[in-house]
C-alpha cells in the first residue's frame, strides 16, 4: 500500500511539474497578435483590473487564458498597480512584457493641444471632447478649478501656457491644467525678472494682461514689438489703450463679428475705450513672443497703429494723430 501511496504521490508530482512547465511555456510566448498586425492596440480604461484586461485580451484573441496574467500576478505586490493608457503591444510582446507596460503606464502618449491667442473656454472645450482626457473638473465653477490646480488668481483666463502636451491616455484634465498653469508662472516670472527697468507695470499679473493684448493685436509676427511699445507708451503718458479685443471680450455673446460705435461707448470693465488703464484680467491666452514683447518692448514714439485692410496682416505705426489718421484714410477707408 505504501508503495501505491509513493507511486501515485510521484505521478502527481511529476504531472504538477509537467504542468508547471507547459504553464511556464505558455507565459514566456509571445502574444498572439491578429493575422497581418505589427502592433495591437490595447486600451485600458480608468478604473480597470488586471483581470478585466486578461479578459478582454482573450476575447481579441491575443491571450489563451485569463489566468495566464492573473494568477502570475499574485506573486507581485504591484498587481493592481496597473495605470489607464493606450498600450502598443508590438509582434513579439511576451505577458511579462506587457505586464510591464501596464504597471509602469508606459502608454502610447496623446497629445492635446492649448493654442495661442485661445480663451480658458476654448481650453475647457478641447480638453472635453478629447475621447483620451478624463473629465475630474471642467464642468466646476471657475474658482473651484483655480483652487484645485493651486492658483491664487480670481480668473483663469490667460493663465495656462498655450502649447501642445503629451500626456498618457486616461490622464485627467486637472494634471493637464495644472502643467499648463506651472508652465505659465515659470515663464511669466523669468519674463518679469528680465523685463525692461522703465517698464510702466506694477506686477508680473499685469505683465499678463498686456500680453494677452498684444496676442490679440498682433497680426503679424514683425509687428509683435511694435505694437507693444505704442501700448507701453500709451501706458506711460496715461493715454487710453483704446484696444478693440479689449472690447470685444467684455461683449462676450453678444459679439457676432463686428464691432459698432455703440459698442466701443457701452462700458464694461475690459472697454479700455471708456476706462483707463488695463483691463481687469487678461483677455486670451499668452505665447512666449508676446510675454517677452510686454515685458521688453524696443524704444519708439509709436501711439498709434492700424492694420492693412487688405488683410496681409501688417500694420502702420504713427506717431501723431494726424500720422495716423492719413494712414487710416489710406489703408482703410482708400482715400488718397
Amino acid at each position: 500500500m505504501r508503495r501505491i501511496v509513493i507511486a501515485f504521490t510521484g505521478t502527481v508530482l511529476v504531472f504538477l511539474m509537467i504542468v508547471c512547465v507547459w504553464a511556464y511555456w505558455l507565459f514566456r510566448q509571445p502574444l498572439a497578435l491578429p493575422d497581418g498586425d505589427a502592433v495591437y492596440i490595447l486600451e485600458v480604461p480608468k478604473g480597470a483590473t488586471l483581470t478585466q484586461v486578461a479578459r478582454a485580451l482573450v476575447k481579441d484573441g491575443i491571450l489563451r487564458h485569463t489566468w495566464l496574467m492573473t494568477v502570475p500576478a499574485r506573486f507581485r505586490e504591484d498587481q493592481y498597480t496597473i495605470k489607464a493608457g493606450c498600450y502598443e503591444v508590438p509582434t513579439g510582446t511576451t505577458i511579462p512584457q506587457l505586464f510591464e507596460k501596464l504597471v509602469k503606464g508606459a502608454s502610447i502618449p496623446v497629445a492635446i493641444q492649448l493654442a495661442e491667442g485661445a480663451r480658458f473656454e476654448d481650453y475647457k472645450r478641447a480638453l472635453r471632447d478629447s475621447p483620451d482626457i478624463v473629465n475630474t473638473l471642467l464642468d466646476l465653477p471657475d474658482a473651484e478649478i483655480l483652487r484645485a490646480i493651486g492658483a491664487a488668481e480670481t480668473s483663469p483666463e490667460g493663465l495656462f501656457f498655450p502649447d501642445t502636451y503629451h500626456v498618457a491616455s486616461g490622464s485627467d484634465d486637472l494634471s493637464i491644467l495644472k502643467k499648463a498653469y506651472q508652465e505659465m508662472q515659470m515663464r511669466l516670472t523669468k519674463a518679469w525678472e528680465n523685463r525692461s527697468p522703465d517698464l510702466p507695470l506694477a506686477s508680473p499679473y499685469e505683465a499678463l494682461i498686456l500680453a494677452s493684448i498684444i496676442e490679440k493685436e498682433a497680426g503679424m509676427e514683425e509687428d509683435r514689438l511694435l505694437v507693444a511699445s505704442v501700448f507701453v507708451n500709451r501706458l506711460k503718458i496715461g493715454m487710453r489703450l483704446q484696444a478693440d479685443p479689449t472690447v470685444i471680450y467684455g461683449m462676450g455673446s453678444r459679439y457676432q463679428g463686428r464691432i459698432l460705435r455703440r459698442d466701443l461707448d457701452a462700458d464694461t470693465p475690459y472697454n479700455t475705450y471708456t476706462r483707463d488703464g488695463l483691463p481687469p484680467t487678461p483677455i486670451a491666452s499668452v505665447s512666449q513672443a508676446s510675454l517677452d514683447a510686454a515685458v521688453r518692448p524696443p524704444t519708439t514714439k509709436f501711439l498709434y497703429f492700424v492694420a492693412h485692410s487688405d488683410k496681409s496682416g501688417n500694420s502702420v505705426f504713427s506717431e501723431t494723430l494726424s500720422e495716423h489718421n492719413r494712414a487710416v484714410s489710406k489703408h482703410i477707408l482708400k482715400k488718397k
